[in-house]
């Protein structure tokens, strides 16, 4: 893709449309393997309420900050694990403290058996991070109004589910996704949790989703390091097919050879007679 496509939010430009999470990998090496195939432009990582030196005793964080030091990804700290808004604008506060960035992932979670945000606290916490200048990216679902009032009162992105995290269903409802996407025209808009394939990624990205975001499909995979590059591949497929514009379905078929120098061909009917 070329520079003219890069991605910006808030102004400032990241340097890929695939994003990975870094949990659930065999071993921290196998985490920096599969980010290096991947060239991810953000890299979440939750705090789950540790310390700074439990911080810092993690193996995965370490092996992390290594990559990142001579990479052109960032860290996305994310607030996993909250119930409510001001657990999660304390998670975040700390955040910003011990990864030393303004950038977060909001979630708030509601339901602990399906995972699905709650929009009530997740829009008072938004509305609190926005006003002590944090870029808030919350992590929500393909409800087109909860996604407004949170571009309402300042996030600089939406990150709407295709399904349920960790799932792996891909995309199981295009039209809300669709009308998002139609709606919402100029935010951006990245697709979160519930990805399980590559071609997931790409239909995503055909629908003109800005970027995606996914961890299990990755980490779970018989070959995580593979899998990553083929994610990478497929996100970028579908942004190209994207911009060349895809055709649209028809109802019936047609002949992709002109009928007009078979001599007997019945308009009519639709066949050879």
């Amino acid at each position: 893709m070329d520079n003219h496509d890069t991605l910006y939010i808030a102004g400032e430009a990241i340097s890929s449309r695939l994003w990975l999470g870094t949990s659930h990998y065999a071993s921290p090496q196998q985490l920096v393997q599969a980010l290096t195939q991947a060239s991810p432009g953000f890299v979440t990582m939750s705090l789950r309420r540790q310390t700074a030196q439990q911080l810092n005793d993690n193996g995965h964080w370490h092996c992390v900050q290594q990559w990142l030091a001579y990479s052109s990804a960032r860290i996305l700290p994310n607030t996993a694990g909250c119930h409510s808004a001001q657990e999660a604008i304390t998670l975040a506060r700390m955040a910003r403290q011990l990864f030393g960035t303004s950038w977060i992932k909001l979630e708030v979670i509601g339901d602990d058996y399906s995972l699905q945000p709650n929009p009530f606290e997740l829009v008072r916490a938004a509305t609190q991070l926005v006003e002590e200048g944090f870029q808030v990216l919350p992590y929500c679902t393909d409800d087109l109004a909860v996604a407004q009032e949170l571009v309402a009162v300042g996030c600089v992105a939406v990150m709407p589910w295709a399904a349920p995290i960790g799932t792996g269903k891909g995309i199981m409802n295009p039209y809300l996704l669709s009308q998002l996407r139609e709606r919402l025209d100029k935010t951006v808009l990245i697709i979160d949790a519930g990805l399980g394939k590559p071609s997931h990624a790409a239909a995503a990205m055909e629908m003109g989703f800005d970027a995606v975001l996914l961890n299990t499909a990755v980490a779970h995979a018989l070959d995580p390091i593979t899998m990553a590059s083929a994610f990478a591949h497929a996100v970028q497929a579908g942004r190209l097919a994207y911009h060349a514009g895809c055709m649209a379905e028809r109802t019936s078929a047609e002949p992709s050879t002109s009928p007009i120098d078979l001599p007997f061909w019945r308009h009519d009917e639709g066949r050879v007679s």
